[in-house]
């Protein structure tokens, strides 16, 4: 068994707890213990303020109010501070997992994968039995067959989680494990199994109802990518009440979703200004007012489900932020009609976690490029999709895996 590395991580938050008891010894009070939150250790707003200048000054680490409010102890303070300093000090490899949602799905996708990886075979299989109760489809024959029904959401939905969470496995199983996840739209659920906050038969259980009941909404809804502000977009429907901001991905991108009609007539008014869309090829309008059907009976789905905290930090594109709050069973309902808050969720994670890599989970790369936007360009994290397109395969897989500092790949060549 290959010798495990040391955890310069730990020693880096013991530092930074001891220092962190002093300062609050010296600026705020006697500290009540480690686990006790700041704000009843009389950690008020202007205290918060200079003590992220003194984390400045003594770390060199650039922390925000907001930081502290989602580590609000000496204890996740110091944890947190040692993952945003060891990326500089130890050179440690720090993934994030970033899952695809709805929309990456194609005929055959991860195919490849399946015929020549073991691995991600058997994590594949695994999903697949977990899944099939309930869809009474093979995840595994729709891939491997390349069967077009793919595009149908009551397989598309099972079909991804699927895959998300088998290429997840297949890297955590090379080594690679993640500081953080994040999920979009049904990307959500795969991100939640992996960190914890759901077992695999429950996700099973939940994605294949909820694939079912939207494929059984009347069609007629539609939805727009548009490169305006959040802030135009809810202006812009304000007026339409079957139009929602379905997604935002970006400062300007934005998708819109609803009523084709009322689409039509957003459409109409952007196109006078000069502004121009681009509907996508789905056939509902995904968290959008259309959806509100599907909310009482997942309910009665997710009365079966306990769900839990995650035991990773779980960025939630519901909330456009960490989620502390574990994920019971009114979050996903919320899930459904909520617009996917994937920049916020993205912005704060590259900020709290400061990966050095971001590894989109899922069968194409879709999110690669607001990641790398998202993260400063250059001079960010590495973002690396774990499949390109139709074409990737198991090299492919190797050289992330190997770019992660993960699997057998790497031990030979570095001689281990």
């Amino acid at each position: 068994m290959q010798e495990q590395p040391p955890n310069h991580e730990d020693d880096f938050a013991v530092a930074h707890r001891e220092w962190l008891r002093d300062w609050v010894a010296r600026n705020v009070g006697d500290p009540m213990g480690d686990a006790v939150p700041l704000e009843e250790q009389g950690l008020d707003s202007v205290a918060a303020l200079c003590l992220c200048g003194d984390i400045a000054e003594e770390f060199g680490v650039q922390v925000e109010p907001d930081d502290i409010r989602a580590y609000p102890t000496v204890r996740g303070l110091a944890d947190f501070l040692a993952m945003r300093d060891a990326r500089g000090r130890g050179g440690q490899i720090r993934a994030a997992f970033v899952f695809t949602g709805q929309g990456s799905q194609h005929p055959g996708m991860t195919g490849g994968l399946y015929l020549h990886s073991t691995g991600y075979r058997n994590f594949l299989e695994e999903a697949d039995a977990a899944l099939l109760p309930y869809t009474r489809q093979s995840m595994v024959e729709l891939i491997v067959r390349k069967d077009p029904r793919v595009h149908r959401t009551a397989l598309t939905q099972p079909a991804l989680f699927a895959v998300g969470y088998a290429l997840a496995r297949t890297l955590q199983e090379a080594g690679v494990r993640p500081v953080a996840v994040l999920g979009h739209g049904i990307g959500e659920f795969a991100a939640a199994t992996i960190a914890g906050a759901l077992t695999l038969p429950d996700a099973a259980r939940l994605v294949s109802m909820r694939g079912a009941l939207m494929q059984r909404l009347p069609q007629g809804g539609a939805m727009m990518a548009v490169c305006i502000t959040p802030y135009e977009a809810a202006d812009l429907i304000a007026a339409e009440p079957a139009v929602g901001i379905s997604a935002i991905n970006a400062a300007r991108s934005i998708v819109l979703s609803g009523d084709r009609a009322a689409l039509e007539r957003v459409e109409t008014r952007l196109a006078a200004d000069g502004v121009r869309c681009r509907y996508l090829a789905v056939s509902h309008a995904f968290h959008s007012p259309l959806m509100r059907p599907v909310v009482p009976p997942f309910e009665g789905a997710l009365r079966a489900v306990p769900g839990a905290a995650a035991r990773l930090p779980f960025y939630s594109t519901v909330y456009g932020r960490l989620a502390t709050e574990p994920l019971y069973a009114p979050y996903w309902s919320e899930q459904i009609t909520a617009p996917v808050r994937f920049a916020d969720a993205a912005r704060s994670m590259l900020g709290q976690q400061a990966p050095t890599h971001v590894v989109e989970v899922g069968p194409r790369a879709v999110l690669t490029p607001y990641l790398r936007r998202l993260g400063g360009g250059p001079r960010g994290p590495v973002v690396l999709p774990v499949c390109q397109g139709p074409g990737s395969d198991a090299v492919d897989l190797a050289g992330v895996i190997s770019a992660l500092d993960a699997g057998p790949l790497t031990a030979a060549l570095s001689g281990a």
